[in-house]
């Protein structure tokens, strides 16, 4: 049973209206579409630091880092140290950010333009919108599923249907109806509100509510994990991996649901986001000059590791102390937060909600105005925007945001994940990270690199990933794709981009001459 008391709600409210309040008071500051989509290029470390940080860790990523340490053990964490090495080193390196920031665009494909032409800027940009709608199809119902568990919205709601239904009238229809769709109504308030500021004040809004909803987050993730190393203990949480998965929840070579497969596709998977994710790159673009973009970078690895491993031990803790068969084996991501509903007090209830709402709205709304901006930058017509008045300009990047919104929750209300969480995001990531990385570091450090290697890599890039997830709709091959797994798939995505940008690019040298080049 949820503790969630009259204070909880009150401190809820007091967080939701001050969001809310300061990420609509900016939008007098919104006048021009750089503006709206990079901040007018004038955003400094901490409040870099504190946007990435925020953005990155949303609800979605609290649930599946805690499946992976209820599924996976200590192990799980691989995940965040892989990404936390992959952007230390671009940090330090400047490996590709630098001249994309240098560059002074607005989206990656733009840079692209300059090397491979208009129509590898526009396909690129369809690839990226695909992949990241994709992906971000289903941050809704999982931060509905949080929600409806911690609050124990579920039973409730399965209660009042049923007394409704005992009595019909159209009262008790319209009650029974919303017992049904508990879920979809609690997503559709989240994206509401979200949406609201997003399309009002943009990349300003999304900075500023970012800040607090940094703060708030930390705060919130900090204390229930402190609550949990009183409660269960450090000791507990090891015997009980152990006890689980040996030597496997500890080292992830050894468990028999990971091993190099799993490390080798999540590391080319976490490199090529934090080269490529069009959400952390939009806040390096924002940033004042390269050298503060690769700071924010070096700095952000450490909340990279933080936010994979504190809801990790989460889920470890959900093993450790929730009764057998309580936690479906079908649906193991909603351990996590049938512990938080049972074992967080009252008063922390309301600061955990809180945090997790705010890593919830500034994921969805820097989401939705990331790839709002690759379609009104990189697909729009650039000849129909040159017509365009900047109030004009506004209006469209608004409305795109509110169709993005529409989109995903429509989207979100009939996808049904097959397997692990991370594993559906990192593979529908790949359909655009795969060959946009191979085209991002030809386009900065390959001059020989042309259109017909980059759109090679496009293609390739795509099909295995896409592939893998029809195989896994499709009955007649469902058992084939769980036998082939989903990591040999997304290696192979990564591998034939690259060997597609080569080929493609030597066999337009060769067909029509060095000048090609």
């Amino acid at each position: 049973m949820s503790h969630f008391s009259g204070l909880d709600w009150a401190i809820v409210a007091v967080y939701l209206v001050g969001t809310m309040f300061a990420g609509i008071a900016v939008r007098k500051f919104v006048g021009k579409v750089e503006h709206f989509l990079v901040a007018g290029r004038e955003m400094g470390l901490s409040l870099g630091i504190a946007s990435l940080s925020a953005t990155e860790f949303g609800i979605v990523t609290c649930m599946y880092m805690a499946q992976n340490g209820y599924d996976k053990g200590f192990s799980g964490a691989v995940v965040g140290i892989l990404g936390a090495a992959a952007m230390l080193f671009i940090g330090l390196t400047g490996f590709c950010v630098k001249p994309l920031r240098d560059a002074g665009v607005i989206t990656i494909p733009e840079l692209l333009e300059r090397r491979f032409g208009y129509g590898i800027r526009r396909l690129s940009g369809v690839v990226i919108i695909l992949g990241g709608l994709l992906n971000m199809g289903v941050f809704l119902r999982m931060g509905g599923n949080f929600l409806v568990h911690v609050f124990g919205i579920s039973g409730q709601a399965a209660a009042r249907a049923a007394e409704a239904a005992a009595s019909p009238s159209w009262m008790n229809a319209l009650m029974a109806w919303a017992g049904a769709h508990y879920l979809e109504l609690t997503m559709t308030g989240l994206l509401i509100a979200v949406a609201t500021y997003t399309i009002m004040g943009g990349m300003l809004s999304v900075l500023v509510t970012d800040f607090l909803q940094f703060v708030v987050m930390s705060i919130g993730l900090l204390l229930v994990t402190v609550l949990i190393l009183r409660d269960v203990g450090w000791g507990k949480l090891t015997a009980t991996v152990m006890e689980h998965y040996g030597e496997g929840g500890f080292n992830p070579i050894a468990h028999p649901k990971m091993g190099w497969q799993y490390i080798g596709f999540n590391l080319l998977l976490q490199t090529a986001a934090m080269l490529t994710w069009q959400t952390k790159i939009q806040r390096l673009l924002a940033a004042k000059d390269s050298a503060t973009s690769r700071r924010i970078y070096s700095a952000s690895c450490f909340f990279t590791v933080c936010a994979c491993l504190l809801p990790g031990l989460w889920g470890i803790a959900a093993l450790a102390t929730l009764p057998s068969g309580v936690v479906p084996a079908s649906d193991t991501t909603v351990a996590m937060p049938m512990l938080l509903a049972s074992i967080v007090p009252v008063g922390l209830m309301g600061i955990l909600i809180a945090s997790m709402l705010a890593a919830e709205m500034s994921t969805d709304s820097s989401y939705m105005l990331t790839w709002a901006s690759v379609i009104y930058n990189d697909i729009l017509s650039r000849k129909r925007k040159a017509k365009w008045t900047e109030r004009k300009r506004l209006g469209a990047n608004r409305i795109l945001v509110g169709a993005i919104g529409l989109f995903l929750m429509f989207y979100g209300l009939w996808y049904e994940i097959k397997g692990d969480v991370w594993t559906y995001l990192g593979l529908t990531g790949t359909v655009y990270l795969s060959s946009m990385s191979a085209l991002l570091i030809a386009c900065c450090y390959w001059k020989r690199s042309n259109n017909w290697g980059a759109l090679g890599a496009i293609i390739c890039g795509a099909v295995f990933p896409v592939g893998f997830l029809v195989l896994q709709k499709v009955p007649a091959t469902e058992a084939f794709a769980e036998r082939l797994g989903p990591y040999i798939p997304g290696i192979a995505a990564y591998v034939a981009a690259g060997l597609a940008m080569v080929i493609g690019s030597y066999l337009k040298i060769a067909v029509k001459g060095e000048e090609a080049a």
